[in-house]
């Protein structure tokens, strides 16, 4: 059985960042995932292009491109990558809720799952920001990684 170990801590334990250079560059993919809960007057409101402050889905995509992009800069110990696809969709869960999911690639020696991770978060934080004049009740929740392919780790799929 092989040890498993944090790889951002060095033989020490203290924080490092990854040396990525002599991997493989592979296609790397990852999906995931988050859950806006809201009042469902809201998700009306949003859905109907009634909110005040205008195209509420819109701008919580673009925020998620944003965020993807810039992952690097949030997260001390990530690599900045040069992402080759980002995408961010939004679509409505029953009556009282919203499923974001952002999808980021690239052909690189490292992952993608943290610039999808905080794709999925920064776009549903936005869904709240601009939200929250009318709910304040609002909960994000459920954020994950749905799937990821690409490395030497290989597949992963979230069951549920």
């Amino acid at each position: 059985m092989t040890e498993q170990r944090f790889t951002h801590l060095d033989d020490s334990g203290r924080a490092q960042m990854v040396d990525v250079t002599d991997k493989d560059t592979t296609q790397r993919t990852a999906t995931a995932q988050a859950r806006v809960r809201m009042q469902p007057a809201t998700l009306e409101m949003i859905l109907g292009g009634e909110h005040p402050k205008g195209d509420v889905l819109a701008t919580a995509r673009i925020a998620g491109i944003q965020a993807a992009k810039k992952t690097w800069d949030l997260i001390p110990l990530c690599h900045p990558l040069l992402l080759t696809g980002v995408t961010v969709t939004i679509e409505p869960e029953g009556a009282d809720a919203l499923c974001v999911q952002a999808t980021c690639k690239l052909k690189g020696t490292t992952g993608v799952e943290m610039e999808a991770l905080t794709a999925a978060s920064v776009a549903s934080l936005t869904l709240y920001d601009m939200c929250k004049a009318v709910d304040r009740g609002m909960v994000i929740e459920s954020v994950c990684l749905l799937e990821k392919s690409g490395g030497r780790s290989g597949q992963f799929r979230r069951e549920d």
